[in-house]
């Protein structure tokens, strides 16, 4: 089973270690070896999410989710994956505005995370395009319907 450190650092209402850890399974189960790894998932509030957008992205306001993949230096072996800042307060928000169930909201912002800690993109179209089959087929396999519909009915 993978390890997630959760850091909790918000007051906004969120899914359980449990949930993140099915997600992150799941968002896995494809890809992994036999070695299990390790992450970090941050909850933050919007403060922290806008500091570290800015910081990192160069981008103004908060965000629903940042990755940092970690990159062992030469010669050390370690399972570390990297980190998740998910924006706690933004996810209700959206999934509200998306007319989503927040908890599939949840599993699909963790499964997107951990698919950038991957090396998945979304920068070029045909790299989103990959990205998103990716993310739908997860979610599908947990029974969450497509994110990308157009009328965002799950």
């Amino acid at each position: 089973m993978n390890y997630i450190d959760m850091q909790i650092a918000t007051s906004a209402p969120h899914p359980e270690l449990e949930q993140f850890q099915q997600w992150v399974d799941a968002g896995l189960a494809s890809f992994e070896d036999d070695a299990d790894c390790e992450l970090v998932i941050r909850l933050v509030d919007d403060v922290e999410s806008a500091e570290l957008n800015q910081q990192y992205r160069h981008k103004n306001g908060p965000t629903n989710i940042l990755s940092f993949p970690f990159e062992a230096p030469a010669g050390m072996d370690m399972d570390l994956l990297g980190d998740l800042v998910i924006c706690a307060p933004l996810i209700g928000l959206e999934a509200a505005q998306q007319n989503k169930l927040p908890e599939h909201h949840w599993a699909h912002i963790t499964i997107h995370g951990v698919l950038h800690l991957l090396g998945y993109d979304h920068i070029e179209d045909q790299d989103a395009e990959q990205m998103e089959a990716l993310e739908i087929e997860i979610l599908s396999k947990l029974g969450i319907a497509n994110p990308y519909m157009e009328d965002g009915k799950q």
